[in-house]
């Protein structure tokens, strides 16, 4: 199992190119399977780690021994972690619900934040990120696995471009069998299947990419209502949640459909997007399959992202340093408030049996 995670690591890992100017980071937490990226990057020399604050020693042991980190660097705590250094942000790698403790300590101290997606747990406590960030003018930043795909910047700017027309219907599958069934750590499991600790099950977890995607190729518009439908397949596996959701988020002149499961029978990441009189679909990170009107059918291979938007560190480093805007993308804190609306409101709809609107 470890085998495969230190694989896939590397495999992000190599992402981070060394074009992008060195930072110094600090990371708060290591219970998120996602860790194995930014590790990675720092093995192979590409970021600087400044310190990690994590209070599971076992963690400690498991990751020190993995990428040969010195017990130096490890710490109990974040603010102890802090003191006396001035990361250039923190990355967290933590229960969802614990996010906002991270700004919480970062914020007064001016140290921007960039969390694993999605932004929070619940809404209040976006709200709370959002006011600690506007309070002392750092950046709180989403980190998305498909924000970084090829296929999905192409699709925005054909839709941009209007080669399809208007958009009338969007779809987002993502997912995969279940995290455990796909051999997530124990850590990873503890707090991903808790309903306070993730603030749901598959609605959080992969919702989350759906309603990031819709909001971006909307250019940031607010849905008028949202309706969802959960399911629970596998109380036996995930008791405490969840274990799929399909979501629908109206707009005045659009209607988007967000399945996130547990329950697929392979992974999937992908996107539909329906206009007037076109259609194109990402069928994974490079892959998009188009049809017109006319019937005219075509394929294609999105080119690689240009930097600083082709990474998470590199597009970091670029924030930090003012070189693009943040306000309008899918690592902003705006368009993840958006986000968390719609599925605060998806969570409301499934408690209650009805559509509500925002």
């Amino acid at each position: 199992m470890y085998k495969r995670l230190i694989i896939t690591g590397l495999l992000i890992g190599s992402l981070f190119t060394a074009s992008a100017q060195k930072l110094k980071v600090g990371v708060a937490g290591l219970n998120h399977d996602h860790i194995y990226g930014i590790l990675n990057a720092w093995k192979n020399g590409q970021v600087e780690i400044v310190g990690i604050a994590e209070q599971n020693k076992e963690l400690w042991k498991k990751y020190g021994k993995l990428f040969n980190i010195p017990d130096s660097l490890f710490y109990t705590d974040l603010k102890t972690m802090l003191k006396g250094k001035k990361p250039d942000a923190v990355l967290g790698y933590n229960t969802v619900a614990n996010h906002v403790d991270i700004v919480e300590v970062c914020a007064p101290l001016g140290i921007s934040v960039m969390v694993e997606k999605p932004l929070a747990a619940t809404l209040e406590q976006a709200k709370r990120m959002e006011a600690l960030a506007d309070k002392y003018h750092i950046q709180v930043l989403t980190n998305y696995e498909t924000t970084w795909y090829p296929s999905g910047q192409y699709i925005y700017n054909e839709v941009n471009n209007d080669s399809i027309g208007p958009i009338k219907k969007m779809v987002v599958h993502d997912g995969h069998q279940g995290p455990k069934e796909i051999g997530c750590s124990k850590e990873f499991l503890a707090w991903l299947t808790d309903p306070v600790l993730n603030g749901a099950g598959p609605l959080n977890d992969f919702g989350c990419y759906g309603a990031d995607l819709m909001t971006w190729l909307m250019h940031g518009q607010k849905p008028i209502a949202v309706t969802a439908v959960t399911r629970h397949y596998k109380p036996e596996v995930y008791p405490k949640v969840e274990d799929d959701a399909t979501i629908l988020v109206e707009y005045p002149s659009a209607m988007g459909q967000i399945e996130a499961s547990w329950n697929w029978p392979f992974s999937i990441k992908d996107l539909e997007v329906f206009g007037e009189h076109g259609y194109l679909h990402a069928l994974n990170g490079t892959d998009i399959v188009s049809r017109m009107r006319e019937n005219i059918k075509g394929s294609t291979k999105a080119e690689p992202l240009p930097s600083p938007i082709n990474d998470p560190i590199i597009y970091l480093g670029a924030a930090l340093r003012n070189q693009l805007k943040t306000t309008d993308d899918q690592s902003s804190l705006k368009y993840n408030m958006i986000v968390m609306q719609i599925l605060d409101a998806a969570k409301r709809s499934a408690k209650e049996g009805k559509r509500i609107v925002l």
